[in-house]
């Protein structure tokens, strides 16, 4: 039950998270990392095991995925893992789509992580570069037009929510920190004229009906014809670089301090460069943690870890309930290099889901077996 008295039991350091004395920091929580808690101060590393059966952590090199996209102009993204409240996919697209597209369970969060292009919505034209992400609103039509040659791929994380993506509610900071919506890139009208085609081709994704996945709807005219549009459901773009950070000089912020949209059981946040706890004895890494009630994606986007470059691509997957965290040696470096590094420059998007996430096949197949 929750209290506002929190217990001490045996040895543990005065502040949380930080003067360990050599202790492992490792947190049992509820809710994320918002309910009640227990912080267990451990002899050993508890993410040393091996896991065998299907609950265990995984670790796939987008690079190494082959969507039907990369090489295929009518392929589609990969679907990457799945449960009621949300699909994850993988787009690795170089070519324009010879169609226009509709997610039509949901609404569409995308982030760019690499390549640049044009993406033409019933609302205007947006372009993306890497660090945005990209919001279409359910049964939105548009279509992807990369920039530059077949070699310069477009690669997108695509996450898609059966309920309506939204801003977080406003906490202490206000309406601006961490996520200004002032920042967002609003597409302006561009109705599209024929180009003589007998029929336009709008293809609606979907989860599977009797084991296909999509609808094809042909139009007499182009699908793009808006005129003009008003309302407060549209599409737009936004770029990690406007992101607020929130930090802490005393403590290692949880990672709810990151959060950008949230949708019913599904949370995406940004964790970005930062100025590094300064307070010493402050651990600057995230504790261990089990994040009992949440299943954990980690897209690495870039940057590094006290001088280790981070792995761009790396799609990491930590079930709920099973240990996880930086390893023992990240952390040591951490304390060793305090006084050499004042900033933490990794670039990780990430997505929590209430309920469990099922890895696809080409997922299993394709995991690094770390653990």
């Amino acid at each position: 039950m929750e209290s506002f008295v929190h217990l001490r039991k045996g040895r543990t350091p005065r502040r949380l998270h930080a003067d360990l004395d050599g202790l492992k920091d490792d947190e049992l929580g509820r809710g994320g990392f918002t309910g009640r808690t227990a912080n267990f101060f451990r002899r050993h590393d508890p993410t040393d095991f091996r896991a065998s059966g299907p609950l265990r952590p995984m670790d796939v090199l987008s690079s190494e995925l082959k969507p039907g996209d990369l090489t295929d102009p009518a392929g589609a993204p990969l679907l990457l893992f799945s449960n009621p409240d949300c699909r994850i996919s993988l787009s690795r697209r170089s070519a324009e789509m010879p169609f226009h597209i509709r997610y039509v369970d949901g609404d569409l969060l995308i982030f760019v992580h690499a390549g640049s292009g044009r993406m033409e919505t019933e609302f205007g034209p947006l372009t993306y570069r890497p660090g945005d992400w990209v919001y279409l609103p359910k049964a939105c039509t548009w279509r992807l037009i990369p920039d530059g040659t077949p070699s310069a791929t477009s690669t997108l994380l695509m996450i898609e929510a059966t309920d309506e993506f939204r801003v977080p509610e406003a906490g202490p900071l206000g309406r601006h920190f961490p996520f200004d919506p002032a920042q967002v890139s609003i597409p302006d009208p561009e109705p599209h004229e024929d180009d003589g085609r007998d029929s336009y081709e709008v293809r609606l994704m979907h989860r599977p009906i009797d084991g296909v996945d999509s609808t094809t709807l042909r139009y007499p005219h182009h699908p793009l014809d808006v005129e003009g549009w008003r309302g407060d459901n549209f599409a737009f773009t936004f770029n990690i670089a406007d992101y607020n950070v929130i930090t802490s000089d005393t403590v290692h912020l949880p990672a709810t301090a990151g959060l950008f949209m949230q949708a019913t059981g599904v949370y995406v946040m940004n964790f970005l460069p930062k100025p590094a706890e300064g307070a010493p004895g402050t651990e600057r890494t995230p504790w261990y943690h089990r994040n009992v009630d949440y299943d954990e994606i980690a897209f690495f986007h870039g940057g590094s870890l006290y001088g280790i470059p981070m792995p761009p691509g790396l799609i990491s997957h930590a079930p709920q309930g099973v240990h996880h965290g930086a390893p023992e040696k990240a952390r040591e470096r951490a304390r060793r290099k305090f006084d050499e590094y004042d900033r933490v420059d990794w670039q990780v998007i990430a997505v929590d889901t209430r309920r469990r996430l099922v890895p696809s096949a080409e997922v299993l197949a394709n995991d690094l077996g770390q653990h």
